[in-house]
């Protein structure tokens, strides 16, 4: 396999170029799903997820395949074209789940941390009637510190652990429309026979 993008031309469609000796390369071999529903090979995954990242999310994407070998079926374009946009509409509704999952679980954390962090403060308040010595006041401090480091988790989350998560799904739903072109590389001409003018 060989790999590389260009710029369509214009800034509005990014072509990124794959060279296969056949079609099957570009799809996982172990997957039994019919040809439209097959899991893409994790190497072609990578690499056009990891260039489509790279673009702005209003360009459109044509993804090139270079065959060294022409495809069996005689329709074949079409077919890979929409088992290609049925993994990235798939890989966007998986985004979608873990980004719910993400949210709840930003919720419990949230619920969690707000409870300890009030005990700890109830405690540290506590402490500090009882008793103005070094290690009630240690105690005290450790309490409160350790409140608000229980609120870690759910910062973030929602601070900073989401967006990743909405951009990677914008991606995945821009690939669910993108274009596939499949070309056939032409076989080199026969050399002329020995002796020949």
């Amino acid at each position: 396999m060989k790999w590389k993008w260009r710029d369509g031309g214009g800034g509005q469609t990014r072509r990124i170029e794959i060279s296969l000796r056949e079609v099957g390369q570009l799809f996982n071999t172990v997957d039994p799903s019919p040809f439209h529903e097959k899991d893409l090979d994790a190497d072609a995954e990578e690499f056009i997820v990891s260039w489509a990242r790279e673009f702005a999310t209003h360009e459109r994407l044509m993804l090139v395949v270079h065959l060294n070998e022409p495809p069996s079926e005689e329709h074949a374009q079409p077919a890979v074209e929409k088992a290609v946009q049925h993994y990235f509409a798939y890989r966007a509704k998986l985004n979608r789940l873990d980004f719910r999952r993400l949210m709840k679980d930003g919720l419990k954390s949230l619920a969690i941390g707000l409870g300890f962090l009030a005990t700890c403060l109830i405690g540290s308040q506590m402490l500090a009637g009882l008793s103005t010595n070094p290690l009630t006041n240690v105690l005290r401090e450790s309490l409160t510190i350790g409140g608000w480091v229980a609120m870690w988790r759910p910062m973030e989350i929602y601070l900073y652990s989401w967006w990743p998560v909405q951009r990677l799904g914008r991606v995945y739903r821009k690939m669910s429309r993108m274009k596939v072109e499949l070309r056939v590389r032409k076989a080199p001409a026969e050399k002329t026979a020995a002796g020949s003018p």
